[in-house]
């Protein structure tokens, strides 16, 4: 039997392998545009892809000093010896942003990362974000100086009085602080364009003025301590205050919408606020705005001190209010606020709402009627949202319907 003949395996088939390297293609610049969204650690790790990346890392524009792993922050004892190394080696160029994310400091950490934050003011950086989610970290009592810094984001800061002095940063147009011990009585920037404070402490007896006469957009809300006193915004657009659960600023014996506000008989809260002062403390600050959300706790006695010399809203476009305006026994407050509101046009009510949704929406508007209008004449969508139709909002119902306000169902 004649042996069986192998057969030839085919040849093999050539794959055209392109040798184009893509990313080598790219020019610097946008190389280190790309790395710089990486964590400091990561970025500086590129250096080993090829001769070509071993510099990049040294003059990106933007800087990012988190966890070890780029996800979980960490402490600045974890990463000092690094940052040290990197701000040492790393060539002077200016810097877009920084951002600086800790875990904790330790007080005898505090000097190296007020260097570090010293270091990114040199750098002419013009976004700088500093995070320390564990304890206050109380920042060197010395001003920040920088002709180019435009944003600043502060989480989980104490600030003490000369930082909060931002007449040498005259670009600076954006302010955050969230969950900041603020250990000063005034706060000023005539740059300021955009202020948020959210979570944010003071323990002292003064209030903290704030003085921002550039200010577009304002937000406060959940301020622990004492209402700070806003000086006039005059270009102000937006405003969103909601003064939240803090013990300060509140009648110990608040019943029903009523403040005892006795000089006799009331408590220590009233009586200090029924000193015959003339000054609003937040509403002629916001007064000037197209758009408002005014909320608060139903004990507190801000906005009703207030309202004993409200300010005119004479360009207010858009009111949201919450059951706070609407919980004395004759609406007062809501009826003062109307009546000072002349072009209002959009007027929310988020009454009795126990989370972010609610489950019925009233519209209506006004109708105009002979005689003169105590109200805007503008006033042409009016919601109330609540989570059911009680004889609490029916009486809200009623109550505006005195003004010729309309709704569907009355």
């Amino acid at each position: 039997m004649t042996p069986r003949k192998k057969r030839k395996s085919a040849p093999p088939v050539s794959v055209a392998v392109s040798a184009t390297d893509r990313i080598g293609a790219l020019p610097d610049s946008l190389l280190q545009h790309v790395i710089s969204f990486l964590p400091a650690q990561e970025s500086v790790r590129t250096c080993v892809l090829a001769r070509r990346w071993r510099h990049l890392w040294k003059s990106t524009r933007a800087l990012r000093i988190v966890g070890l792993d780029g996800r979980e922050p960490a402490s600045v004892e974890d990463l000092r010896v690094f940052v040290d190394h990197l701000l040492m080696l790393r060539e002077r160029t200016d810097l877009e942003s920084v951002e600086m994310i800790f875990h904790s400091c330790s007080e005898g950490e505090v000097p190296y990362v007020s260097l570090w934050t010293r270091f990114a003011l040199m750098c002419k950086v013009r976004a700088l974000s500093l995070e320390i989610s564990h304890a206050y970290f109380y920042q060197d009592d010395l001003p920040l100086a920088s002709q180019y810094l435009k944003t600043l984001d502060l989480y989980g800061l104490g600030l003490q009085k000369a930082f909060l002095d931002f007449s040498g940063c005259p670009a600076l147009e954006d302010l955050k602080m969230s969950e900041c011990n603020i250990s000063v009585d005034r706060m000023s920037s005539p740059s300021l364009k955009h202020l948020s404070i959210t979570g944010c402490l003071s323990d002292l007896r003064a209030r903290l003025r704030i003085s921002t006469p550039g200010l577009v957009s304002f937000k406060l809300d959940d301020f622990f301590g004492k209402t700070p006193f806003l000086e006039n915004m005059a270009l102000l657009q937006t405003a969103c205050v909601n003064l939240g659960k803090s013990f300060s600023d509140v009648c110990m014996n608040y019943n029903s919408g009523v403040f005892c506000g006795d000089n006799k008989n009331g408590c220590v809260n009233c009586i200090s606020h029924n000193d015959g002062s003339s000054d609003c403390m937040l509403l002629g600050g916001i007064s000037s705005a197209k758009h408002l959300e005014l909320t608060s706790e139903s004990s507190k006695l801000i906005f009703t001190r207030d309202l004993k010399c409200c300010p005119t809203f004479s360009k207010l476009k858009t009111l949201l209010l919450n059951e706070y305006w609407c919980e004395a026994p004759d609406l007062d407050p809501l009826a003062c606020i109307l009546k000072k509101t002349p072009v209002l046009e959009k007027l929310t009510l988020q009454l009795y709402l126990k989370g972010p949704t609610h489950k019925v929406e009233i519209k209506g508007s006004y109708s105009p009627m002979e005689g003169p209008s105590t109200i805007s004449e503008h006033l042409n969508i009016v919601e109330v949202k609540c989570n059911v139709v009680d004889e609490k909002i029916l009486k809200v119902l009623k109550f505006l319907s005195a003004f010729n306000i309309r709704f569907g169902f009355l």
